[in-house]
C-alpha cells in the first residue's frame, strides 16, 4: 500500500497538481491491514471516519498548486454564492464526474453527503475566513487509489477548461468583471510558461514503422501512450491509441492508463472473428470506422486542454440563434474549424450521436479532428510520429 500511496502522489506531482513538500504536498491515504497515509497531516482527523462512512479503501487529498488553486478557488466561490456546484462542460466531466460539488466547511459531515453522491467533492472556506489555505479537492478510491487520482485530476483539468471557456465567452460578449479579469491576469504567467511547445526530433522518441509483428505494435503503442502523458496532452492518463496489422487492430483497453499500457492492449480481429473488444477503449466503433474509410494504420486520441476549449468556442450570435446550443456536444450543425484543422460533435459510443458517426467522414479532409469538448484525434500510415507531432502542433495553435 505504501508503494500505491506514494506511486499516485508522485504522479499528481509529475502533472503540475502539487507541491511535492509542504501543506501543498498531495495527501493520500489507504486501508490495507490498518488505515495508512503517505504523510503526517492536520487533515487526517477528519478524513479517517470518512473511510467509515462511505466505506471506502482509499482517499486523495489534493490541494492544487497554481495555476489550478486561482481557478478552482474562483469557480468555487462562485458556485456558492448560487447552487453550490460548478458545472464543466468537458466531455469527461458530463460523462463521469456530471458537476463538481462545493462545500464550505471542512468537516466529515458535508465530505461524506457530496461524495455519497458524487465521486468528488471541493472545500472552500467562506470568504469571510483567514483563508491561510486554497480549496481542497477530495475523492475516494473504492478499492484503490487509482480512482481517486483519476478524479482529482480530472477535477483540475475540468476546472481549468471551465474557466477559461467561460473567460473567452466574457471576453467576446462583454461581459467580464475585475475579479475574472485578476485570475486571469494572475494564472497569465504559468500559462504562458506551460503546455507543449514546437515538436523536434530531439523532444520526443517514437519508434519508427512499419511494425511488423505483435511485440513491435504494443511496443510502438506504450511507447507513444507515455509520451502523450508526459507532454500533459491528456486529462489524467486518458485517451485511446490503436494499431492495424495483418487484419488485426491493436487498441488499448477501456480505462487503460497510457503511460502503463503493457498487458492492456486488446487484439480485436477486423472481421468480428473473437469477443475480445469487449474490454477494448469505449472508442473502438470509432476507431474501426476511421480505419475501414480512411485506410489508415494507426490512431492516437488525447485530451489537450487548449484544443478542448477551442472547441467549445462558439460565435455569441450565432448561438443565440442555434436550436442546438444546450446540445452542442452532439448536435452542432454548424461545420466549425480551427486553422484548417475539422471540429465536430459526437458522443461516446453507437448511438445516433456516437462519434462512430460524426467522426470518420472529417478524415476525408484532414488527418486531425477535434471533438467537441472531447480533445483531439489524429491518424497516421505507418506509425506515430506524424500523429503525436500534428495532436502537439494543433495544441500549439489552439495555446497560442
Amino acid at each position: 500500500m505504501d508503494d500505491l500511496l506514494k506511486k499516485f502522489a508522485d504522479k499528481l506531482i509529475h502533472a503540475g497538481l502539487a507541491d511535492p513538500e509542504g501543506p501543498g504536498a498531495p495527501l493520500i491515504g489507504g486501508l490495507d491491514n490498518a488505515l495508512v497515509w503517505n504523510r503526517p497531516a492536520p487533515e487526517i482527523p477528519v478524513l479517517t471516519p470518512v473511510f467509515e462512512q462511505l466505506n471506502i479503501n482509499a482517499l486523495v487529498h489534493l490541494r492544487p498548486g497554481p495555476p489550478y488553486d486561482r481557478i478552482i478557488g474562483f469557480l468555487s466561490d462562485r458556485a456558492l454564492e448560487g447552487s453550490g456546484r460548478i458545472t464543466p462542460g468537458d466531455c469527461e466531466t458530463r460523462t463521469f464526474l456530471h458537476d463538481l460539488p462545493v462545500a464550505d466547511r471542512y468537516d466529515v459531515t458535508p465530505i461524506v453527503d457530496a461524495l455519497s453522491r458524487r465521486k468528488t467533492v471541493i472545500i472552500q472556506s467562506p470568504k469571510t475566513e483567514k483563508r491561510s489555505l486554497g480549496p481542497a479537492v477530495i475523492a475516494p478510491g473504492t478499492l484503490t487509489p487509482e480512482q481517486g487520482f483519476v478524479h482529482v485530476s480530472s477535477v483540475c483539468f475540468a476546472c481549468f477548461v471551465k474557466f477559461l471557456s467561460d473567460y473567452l465567452w466574457c471576453l467576446k460578449t462583454g461581459h467580464t468583471d475585475p475579479e475574472m479579469d485578476a485570475v486571469y491576469r494572475r494564472i497569465l504567467p504559468f500559462l504562458e510558461a506551460s503546455g507543449p511547445g514546437a515538436v523536434s526530433p530531439s523532444s520526443f522518441s517514437l519508434m519508427p514503422g512499419p511494425f511488423t509483428d505483435e511485440a513491435q505494435v504494443t511496443a510502438a503503442m506504450s511507447q507513444a501512450g507515455n509520451q502523450v502523458v508526459a507532454h500533459g496532452l491528456v486529462d489524467s492518463y486518458f485517451g485511446n491509441i490503436s494499431c492495424c496489422l495483418n487484419h488485426t487492430l491493436y487498441i488499448s483497453q477501456t480505462g487503460a492508463a497510457l503511460d502503463e499500457l503493457e498487458g492492456c492492449i486488446d487484439p480485436v480481429p477486423l472481421d468480428g472473428s473473437s469477443s475480445a473488444g469487449i474490454t477494448a477503449s469505449s472508442e473502438l466503433s470509432a476507431h474501426l470506422e476511421i480505419i475501414a474509410r480512411t485506410g489508415c494504420r494507426t490512431i492516437l486520441h488525447g485530451h489537450p486542454r487548449f484544443s478542448v476549449i477551442l472547441s467549445m468556442d462558439c460565435d455569441p450570435d450565432q448561438k443565440a440563434a442555434c436550436a442546438f446550443n444546450t446540445r452542442c456536444h452532439t448536435r452542432c450543425p454548424v461545420p466549425r474549424h480551427i486553422g484548417t484543422i475539422p471540429i465536430v460533435p459526437g458522443e461516446v459510443g453507437t448511438g445516433p450521436f456516437g462519434l462512430c458517426h460524426t467522426l470518420p467522414k472529417a478524415f476525408d479532409a484532414s488527418d486531425t479532428v477535434i471533438v467537441y469538448g472531447h480533445g483531439v484525434f489524429a491518424t497516421g500510415d505507418v506509425d506515430f510520429i506524424p500523429e503525436f507531432s500534428h495532436m502537439t502542433a494543433v495544441e500549439t495553435l489552439c495555446k497560442n
